[in-house]
């Protein structure tokens, strides 16, 4: 658990199928046997979390209660592609925890594919 007292970032990168999601949920567990709070969150469900706040006048609370889990779990990130809005607010999201909390993400996509908005 040293990377989340670290403050570090996991990312697990591969196809489907692989076990990305099953390695993530295993260090969340383990996480959870040393007394670390865990959230995990489809990449999808976090977006429209982040877009629904957005619309209520409530991001920064949404945006505070995810800041306050020392791991978070954010997994498919890449599965469906993000419009200008929705990565806006994801940036907001990862500015939010980065240096301060540790995240493990995971994605069927490569880096270099991260930025591409196609299927």
């Amino acid at each position: 658990m040293r990377f989340v007292h670290e403050k570090e970032n996991v990312v697990f990168l591969g196809p489907h199928g692989v076990g990305k999601t099953h390695l993530a949920i295993g260090i969340g567990m383990k996480a959870i046997e040393n007394d670390i709070q865990v959230y995990f969150v489809s990449a999808i469900k976090l977006i429209e979390n982040l877009k629904k706040a957005y619309n209520n006048r409530s991001f920064d609370y949404k945006i505070k209660t995810y800041s306050r889990f020392p791991l978070m779990i954010m997994d498919e990130l890449g599965y469906l592609p993000l419009n200008k809005e929705e990565s806006n607010l994801f940036f907001q999201f990862k500015s939010s925890r980065y240096e301060k909390r540790s995240t493990i993400f995971t994605s069927n996509k490569s880096f270099s594919e991260w930025g591409d908005n196609r299927r």
